[in-house]
């Protein structure tokens, strides 16, 4: 498991706008009694999205106090899982996904727009601090391979133009469809669906 970076440069307060004041009280409601500190995660996940995409120490001591529960319960948590980052990301985080049936149907090709468009090296922001991209293990959608992840989107069914249209559509401010970029819809089969019957009668 890599180490995960924590930004050095971190902001002094933290707290959950009203909106996610809101939704993160619906979540503990979800759990009983005495057991809040099971929605930490969903906590987390709102902290990170409220903060362009990344959780300072200051929310994890928000959180902890939020849900009463000891910080360094919070902070386990928080570096654990790859889904939480801990330093400055940008406003579009891209995840190419490079394992085996991505890598096998050209995954490395996507890696090497992000090093051309992005930066040479993951976890590394744009100059204007707006993006940066990263190397991550399956992300469950391996028949629409090879694929990525932008912030909370998938983007399918790639090649090395489509990605790069992708991503400097992203890096002008613009918001690119996700979905497949071969036409499919969800994860049906590309020359339409086949049954037995229709295999019997062709």
């Amino acid at each position: 498991m890599s180490i995960k970076k924590i930004s050095k440069e971190q902001p002094e307060k933290f707290e959950f706008d009203k909106n996610n004041t809101e939704q993160a009280k619906r979540i503990i409601q979800n759990y009983p009694k005495g057991k809040q500190q099971s929605a930490v995660m969903a906590l987390l996940y709102l902290a990170q999205k409220q903060n362009d995409n990344w959780i300072p120490l200051s929310a994890i001591k928000y959180i902890a106090k939020f849900l009463e529960m000891p910080y360094i319960k919070v902070y386990e948590v928080a570096t654990f899982y790859s889904m939480y980052n801990l330093s400055p990301v940008g406003k579009y985080f891209v995840q190419i996904c490079t394992t085996t049936p991505c890598m096998i149907r050209g995954a490395y090709k996507l890696v090497d727009v992000c090093k051309k468009k992005i930066s040479n090296k993951e976890k590394v922001l744009t100059d204007n601090g707006e993006c940066s991209w990263v190397e991550v293990e399956c992300l469950g959608a391996c028949i629409n391979a090879p694929m990525m992840q932008i912030n909370d989107n998938y983007f399918e069914d790639l090649d090395e133009e489509k990605c790069e249209k992708i991503i400097d559509q992203i890096l002008k401010g613009e918001e690119p469809q996700p979905g497949s970029y071969r036409g499919r819809k969800n994860s049906e089969p590309e020359n339409n669906r086949k049954t037995l019957i229709d295999l019997k009668n062709a």
